[in-house]
């Protein structure tokens, strides 16, 4: 509704019922630039982070009321393949109007080098806009579990997350205040309170800054989420690129281990 193009509620709107379900903060992901972002293009680049950044801040200003903690990120978009950016805030984004026109090898990059970490998001989702899954390891970890995914896209993103090494984390994807319920809350849990979105970035960073910091203790998913049955489909091209932004040539059900 503020910045992306799927939302439904305002960013204020959502701590309250969060904060009724037992969680203890949420980070907000709106679209970004090259995603489904609500946020007018034809704007200069100041004016347009400033209203990218409008929810978020509403959402901020409503958990510092009521003491819940907002972080915040985005959710950037390359070939349909959608990547949840951590760690870096408003001030750096008004610096890099350039990060607009990064690869995914160039995002992980700068995104690391910068403090960050990137997460990519809800991998095996096939639906009827998208033409394709894009897998990259140019990430930290895999949105393996996603509150608006079907059950089977999640169990194939939780089984490449562990082929690919990468860690696996969880995600309610909502766009809507009023369907945030007990049963379609997904989330990531710690082993203690977060005290800053860095707390977050140095748990999932293989070169952790400081191991006494916070470390993920598990998902909050439904049971049997990340089971495969054996008949899960895959119906679109499948492409795999390394860090470098290469294509790498496999066999994605063999790779998975479904053959």
């Amino acid at each position: 509704m503020q910045a992306s193009g799927c939302a439904r509620s305002p960013g204020r709107d959502y701590i309250i019922r969060y904060q009724d379900m037992g969680y203890s903060g949420i980070i907000v992901t709106d679209h970004f630039y090259n995603g489904y972002s609500a946020v007018d293009k034809r704007l200069p680049w100041d004016a347009w982070v400033h209203k990218f950044c409008s929810g978020y801040e509403d959402a901020l200003n409503e958990g510092i009321r009521r003491g819940f903690d907002v972080f915040f990120g985005w959710e950037e978009t390359f070939d349909g393949d959608d990547y949840l950016v951590y760690g870096l805030d408003k001030k750096w984004l008004l610096e890099h109007p350039e990060s607009i026109h990064w690869t995914r090898k160039k995002q992980f990059e700068k995104v690391k080098r910068y403090g960050g970490c990137i997460v990519q998001a809800h991998p095996f989702r096939q639906y009827n806009y998208i033409r394709r899954v894009s897998l990259s390891l140019a990430a930290d970890a895999v949105e393996a579990g996603n509150r608006g995914n079907a059950q089977g896209f999640d169990a194939l993103a939780y089984r490449y997350s562990q082929q690919a090494g990468l860690l696996a984390l969880a995600g309610t994807d909502m766009h809507n205040a009023y369907d945030i319920q007990k049963e379609n809350c997904f989330g990531t849990y710690f082993d203690k309170k977060l005290e800053s979105i860095h707390d977050f970035v140095n748990a999932l960073r293989d070169d952790k800054k400081d191991i006494r910091k916070c470390n993920i203790n598990g998902v909050k998913v439904p049971k049997d989420r990340f089971n495969l049955y054996r008949n899960e489909r895959i119906i679109l091209p499948v492409d795999l690129y390394d860090k470098n932004n290469n294509k790498v040539n496999i066999n994605i059900k063999n790779f998975l281990g479904l053959e």
